[in-house]
């Protein structure tokens, strides 16, 4: 249920969640304040993407007040058995990913693809520094990717190469930015015109934040993309083979074809999966990463 707003409140997008605070920008802005929370605020209950509504105290006091219902949560299982929400209110994730400096790290970029299609959310594919390799590597990547049904685009954000293509993709949607740190987040902000220096903060927030405090970008025609500071709350974890086979989409239609209903595609005679391996219809590199989530 929605509640009336009092005077003064105004709708907030949370951006990050910190120990007793929350970064946050509102609605009609996309600077960001690190907010308090009220006691009745479990900062628990929040998390990226979050609408909250948040009452300005002064110039330098902003105070979260309660959450507004959620459309979307993006979820995991945790060890324990228990679910952690990861985002609210957004309808898709993008992976960063550099060609170089630092180097292409296939199985992050295909794990978090898994994570996605486990999680039955869409997935987009954005590469950063395609000049500093060949064009041919830049080629066989982008087409292994696109071969799979996935939206996979060069960019070199500081030429302006490539933006046009990323905000057709990411303009009225709702988008969580995936990548380690170094792959060209501030700058493909920066690019799509939004701030690469995170903005200015409340007086709350000690200063200038760091990039661990996330990023906030809205598009003039609607939606956002948001920038999640870390990669490793979106492992494959707690899943079965059959989970994690399910997370490599070009595997779906060779899985009621092995010999065993419960084949790994490990080692199982008459596994169509790594049958499609040896003739190159699936990606060595995806396997590859397939069985090393099975192996961690």
């Amino acid at each position: 249920m929605t509640h009336a707003r009092s005077s003064g409140e105004r709708l907030a997008r949370v951006v990050s969640v910190g120990r007793n605070a929350a970064w946050i920008a509102f609605e009609d802005d996309d600077v960001l304040l690190l907010a308090s929370l009220r006691k009745s605020v479990d900062r628990r209950m929040l998390v990226p993407g979050d609408l909250v509504v948040a009452l300005p105290l002064d110039a330098d006091r902003v105070v979260i007040e309660r959450r507004e219902p959620r459309t979307f949560s993006l979820e995991r299982r945790t060890a324990r058995g228990r679910t952690k929400t990861m985002a609210a209110n957004v309808d898709g994730i993008g992976i960063v990913a550099a060609f170089a400096r630092p180097s292409l790290h296939d199985a992050m970029i295909d794990e978090l693809l898994a994570f996605a299609a486990i999680h039955d959310i869409e997935a987009r594919l954005v590469f950063t520094k395609a000049d500093l390799v060949p064009e041919a590597e830049v080629a066989t990547v982008l087409a292994r990717y696109r071969r799979i049904g996935y939206v996979a685009l060069a960019v070199n954000p500081k030429a302006g190469t490539g933006i046009d293509a990323i905000r057709d993709q990411l303009a009225g949607r709702q988008t969580l930015l995936i990548g380690q740190s170094g792959v060209g987040k501030s700058s493909l902000f920066a690019a799509l015109g939004g701030d690469a220096d995170v903005g200015d903060v409340s007086k709350i927030g000690r200063g200038k934040q760091t990039t661990t405090a996330g990023r906030l970008h809205r598009f003039p025609a609607g939606g956002f993309v948001i920038d999640s500071p870390g990669v490793g709350e979106f492992e494959v974890r707690d899943c079965t083979p059959g989970e994690i086979a399910l997370g490599f989409v070009e595997f779906a239609p060779y899985l009621q074809t092995c010999r065993f209903a419960d084949c790994t595609h490990r080692h199982e005679p008459g596994c169509r999966v790594r049958s499609a391996v040896d003739d190159g219809t699936i990606a060595a590199s995806r396997y590859t990463s397939y069985v090393a989530i099975l192996d961690r």
